[in-house]
């Protein structure tokens, strides 16, 4: 040991490494457990696993890397309380390291990092600089070579720590040994000589000849063709490394032999590149690597974190670094508990085809110093300059592996000691498995359940092997108490569905606490899919075991169609698999959460969204009564109609054609009179890649053209909307009714829509046309049942009223405290007259500005709505005429477009996020698309919390109060209760209640309540 001055001591290499000429290194005691940090792989995993949203309150800069690498440090801190601290990065880019230099293609297959990469890594490194972790950066080798100097070094002078290399790059496995493993913190988890050896079948000293053998694609290091992980690690088994390989080459046959051969100075190359040197050439003082919390410059972290706006993230560094008593001398390694089973299944590597993020540099060159000689602190992040210039990620950002051990329950003892780890846990993961995706005949074939990341546990009920494991009965008796405890919660992936084929067993779900669909949705609802292997492979960067290893691939010619149900599939493949679907969303929910919490969205997660799971799930059950001899005879009456169009059609047309086919559509409207085929030779509105659009806009234009004469525009409008009331709506309605009930069962989606509002389907009952003829009619075909009436109750004008909320505007707030006609108030506002003379184009018109504002309403597409007494000119005076007498709309209206631009993203009451790229776009057509949606997200975002705050008290209150009532639909703002015919006034009393209660507005609530025993007549 040292008192401060330098050791420096010649080291020898490992067998094939790479050696520099000296080494100088001063140690000094660093406690018993010491913990290496890859900078830059935590850096790429951070900013890939949060990708939307994310950005500072106070300075707009996106923060989604240096949340996720902050949030991942203080855990690791907390969690595993390490006695040494160190973070190791690139100090140079991919082409200024020998590896380069001696194989110019080294990572030469690296894209450029994203623009909003590298100010963050700046953040993370102030933060670290902050925390008084020393940042280690050396020029003309790699992280990965600097972390190997540094643990060969405490293995030779530093008695014995336990190290660990907070990393997952296949390249430290060569490190390896009884005190040094590799630390994953997304997934809390070791890879020690065991873990190694199970998950790539070889020794630490046989990694690199591993790696020489297989190459690397993320890196561009060649390999010997044709040789996978699997191929090289039975080779290495037998005959121990490189050497005995082509020693006994003579004895491997066939193409492998061959390939081998031809590939001697290509292995020797990868040898070289995937070497780790051990003894790079630099300073530097253990004594600077020993984690003291007061070390932190603390009040100016408080204020960095404020600034980026991570309020829990505060607290966290208050507790670390505030001045507590830390004993250094005891290392704290966290326990888990767990279950005695000699059904343990292996541990199972999960396939992927992309990469690690971990291999890529993040930095160009250090220019600010020269870091040749010694090893750097960085003390100014600022003073890097083009520190950037060689940054590069790797091709895939998705991780190739993810271990998880899975444990078969198959006794009542094994089953009820998972139960108490359940409740002593206080929260798990949980996932059905069931034979089929049709809810109502869902049975269970299986459930899992999750305590930690890398650790689940499937319960069979069903299996080829039944003898093996309980019934579903003895199972489903242990865990329904558990099941049914409100004090213990649970999460999930989906769990409207865990909740749905529960029912089918007499079991009521209760205590969900969490849903990673649901919040992976809240964090960026503008992703095209939350299901969960989009979501494990866009977040934890791991694609999960697919459905068709379980069940066997796709059927030809079957839609779709499996070979086989689950509960058919042998125990060793359903197992790991249904494991893996509990412990992933847990992972998921574990890290999105998190998430959630820092951007202040608890009250829209968990008192709104995750109540509103069982709700409909129970509304899916419960579903709508039809009538079909009445849903018959409107299918008949509107085929009578659709036949008389198209007649109408056809003796307004040129030539006989088919009015479902655009191309012919387009030659009859477009054609020139005298042409071949001739048509009505009118002007075109609109052209497309594919031709001349014929789409509603381009009829809806033609139409009002005075220049045309013929009705065939408005007629093959009304032509399709009748083909798709029929088609979509009279046919399909009938075929969804279930035959056993009677009833429609729509599916209800919380994830469906990026604005917060419900979306259904299978059918799709929500567009169903609203006050026309056409909808009431449909709408009659919808009753209660025998017994029963129908209650609705619709908020008035409700986006109107969260503008005038929102805005704050006098004359909207007087208007609806008043209780006036808002539509005739405004009218009179905007022409300034009497509300008395209001006439009723008048009145329209104020009605068209009001819903239009909100969607960003042009004034050429006021003047179309409004009629062809309507100009662009007149209908721009009266959108200016608006602002100015309503200029605390106009003001809002402005307002939430620029916070948009400065944040990235709109948000509701609730704060429900809505990412908006298109508000930065160059394209002025894009920019202004996103400026509408901030606009609409605010408004009818705010919409969707209130109606489902009132779904979520209501369904509360009807079970308290009315338990034989139930809530049936959500349509738009209207909600669709079905009541006993006694107790449906006072129902309706309390819909009226609850709904109005819902929200403290600056204006009132009205709703509008009526009682049927049809749809139509409420």
């Amino acid at each position: 040991m040292n008192d401060g001055g330098e050791q420096t001591q010649e080291l020898s290499s490992t067998a094939g490494a790479i050696t520099s000429p000296t080494v100088s290194i001063t140690t000094a005691p660093i406690g018993a457990h010491i913990a290496i940090i890859d900078g830059h792989a935590q850096f790429f995993r951070a900013y890939f696993a949060i990708r939307g949203g994310l950005s500072s309150p106070v300075t707009g800069e996106p923060t989604n890397l240096v949340f996720g690498f902050i949030s991942t440090l203080f855990s690791y801190i907390r969690s595993q309380k390490p006695t040494g601290l160190i973070v190791v990065i690139d100090a140079a880019g991919d082409k200024e390291t020998f590896r380069s230099e001696i194989y110019p293609q080294y990572k030469a297959n690296r894209s450029p990092a994203p623009d909003d990469f590298h100010p963050q890594v700046l953040r993370c490194l102030e933060a670290l600089r902050l925390m008084g972790i020393p940042v280690l950066a050396i020029a003309g080798v790699e992280a990965d070579d600097v972390i190997a100097t540094l643990v060969h070094r405490l293995r030779r002078d530093g008695g014995s720590p336990r190290v660990r290399m907070v990393s997952r790059d296949k390249d430290l496995g060569q490190l390896v040994d009884a005190q040094t493993t590799l630390f994953d913190p997304h997934k809390n988890a070791d890879i020690g000589l065991e873990q190694l050896f199970e998950g790539k079948g070889v020794r630490p000293d046989q990694v690199i000849d591993l790696l020489a053998l297989m190459g690397d694609t993320s890196d561009n290091v060649p390999g010997v063709p044709g040789i996978g992980p699997k191929t090289a690690a039975l080779l290495l088994a037998e005959y121990g490394s490189i050497e005995g390989i082509y020693e006994h080459l003579s004895a491997i046959k066939g193409k492998k032999g061959e390939t081998l051969a031809a590939s001697r100075d290509i292995v020797a190359l990868s040898r070289r590149l995937v070497t780790l040197i051990t003894d790079c050439d630099f300073a530097f003082d253990f004594a600077d690597g020993r984690f003291d919390p007061t070390r932190c410059d603390l009040p100016a972290l408080l204020e960095m974190l404020r600034v980026l706006g991570f309020h829990r993230l505060r607290s966290e560094a208050s507790e670390i670094f505030g001045g507590a008593t830390r004993d250094t001398s005891t290392e704290v390694i966290a326990s888990t508990a767990s279950i005695s089973s000699a059904q343990r299944a292996p541990r199972k590597s999960k396939a992927a085809s992309a990469r690690d993020v971990d291999a890529g540099s993040l930095f160009g060159a250090l220019l600010a110093f020269d870091a040749t000689k010694a090893a750097h602190t960085i003390e100014d992040p600022s003073a890097l300059g083009t520190l950037f210039e060689g940054a590069q990620t790797a091709a895939e950002p998705i991780a190739s592996g993810r271990v998880l051990d899975t444990t078969i329950i198959r006794t009542e003892s094994e089953l009820a000691t998972l139960i108490m780890s359940c409740r002593a846990a206080g929260r798990f993961s949980f996932d059905c498995e069931t034979d089929s995706l049709v809810l109502p005949i869902a049975r269970l074939a299986g459930c899992s359940i999750a305590l930690r990341e890398g650790e689940g546990f499937y319960v069979p009920m069903r299996s080829p092997e039944p003898a093996t494991h309980l019934t579903t009965d003895a199972a489903l008796a242990l865990l329904r108490p558990l099941l049914q405890d409100e004090s213990v919660g649970k999460t999930g992936h989906n769990l409207k569905y865990d909740y749905a084929v529960l029912l089918n067993h007499d079991v009521c779900l209760r205590g969900i606490v969490g849903d990673s669909m649901i919040a992976s949705w809240l964090v960026d609802p503008t992703r095209p899919s939350h299901g969960l292997d989009a979501t494990s492979e866009h977040i934890l960067g791991v694609r999960p075991i697919p459905l068709e290893a379980v069940l066997g691939p796709k059927l030809a010619g079957s839609k779709g169609a499996l070979p086989r149900l689950f509960h058919e599939a042998p125990l060793s493949i359903a197992a790991p698999y249904a494991a893996e679907d509990a412990e992933i969303a847990f992972a998921l929910a574990t890290m999105l959460e998190r998430v959630v919490d820092e951007r202040d969205q608890r009250a829209v997660y968990r008192d709104v969204e995750i109540p509103l799971i069982p709700v409909l799930s129970r509304m899916e059950r419960t579903g709508i009564c039809v009538d079909r001899i009445e849903l018959g005879m409107q299918r008949r009456a509107l085929e009578v109609r659709l036949a008389a169009v198209r007649e109408s059609i056809a003796a307004s047309a040129p030539w006989p054609f088919n009015p479902d086919s655009p191309k012919q559509l387009s030659q009859v409207l477009f054609n020139a009179i005298d042409a071949e085929p001739p048509g009505l030779g009118l002007r075109v509105i609109k052209r497309t890649t594919h031709g001349i659009s014929t789409d509603s806009e381009v009829l809806e234009k033609l139409a009002e053209d005075p220049a045309c004469t013929s009705e065939l525009p408005n007629q093959i409008l009304e032509y399709r909307q009748f083909s798709k009331l029929v088609g979509t709506y009279l046919v399909a309605l009938d075929a969804a009714v279930r035959p056993e009930t009677g009833r429609i069962h729509c599916s209800f989606h919380q994830t469906g829509t990026a604005t917060g509002r419900l979306s259904s389907s299978d059918p799709n009952l929500q567009n169903i046309p609203i006050r026309t003829e056409i909808g009431a009619a449909i709408r009659k075909a919808f009753t209660a049942s025998e017994g029963m009436l129908l209650v609705s109750a619709d908020y008035s004008q409700i986006e109107l009223r969260i503008l005038a909320h929102l805005s704050g505007d006098p004359g909207l707030c007087d208007a609806f405290a008043r209780g006036e006609d808002i539509h005739r108030a405004v009218a009179a506002q905007v022409f300034e007259v009497d509300a008395a003379e209001v006439n009723d184009g008048q009145r329209s018109a104020a009605k068209m500005v009001n819903f239009g504002i909100v969607y960003g309403i042009s004034a050429g597409g006021l003047a179309r709505r409004l009629g062809p007494t309507y100009t662009i000119e007149r209908a721009k005076q009266i959108m200016k005429s608006y602002r100015a007498r309503f200029a605390g709309i106009d003001a809002f209206l402005r307002s939430a477009v620029e916070d948009a631009k400065a944040r990235g993203h709109a948000t509701t009451l609730l704060n429900r996020w809505r990412p908006i790229p298109q508000i930065q776009s160059r394209n002025p057509g894009e920019r202004a698309f996103g400026e509408r949606i901030a606009v609409n997200t605010v408004v009818q975002g705010s919409a969707a919390d209130l109606i489902k705050i009132a779904m979520v008290r209501l369904d509360a209150a009807l079970c308290a109060q009315f338990p034989q009532a139930r809530l049936l639909l959500q349509i738009h703002d209207e909600l669709l209760v079905e009541a006993p015919a006694a107790e449906a006034a006072a129902v309706a009393q309390l819909l009226g209640e609850v709904m109005r209660g819902a929200m403290s507005l600056r204006v009132p609530l009205e709703v509008s309540s009526a009682i049927g025993f049809r749809w139509s007549d409420v």
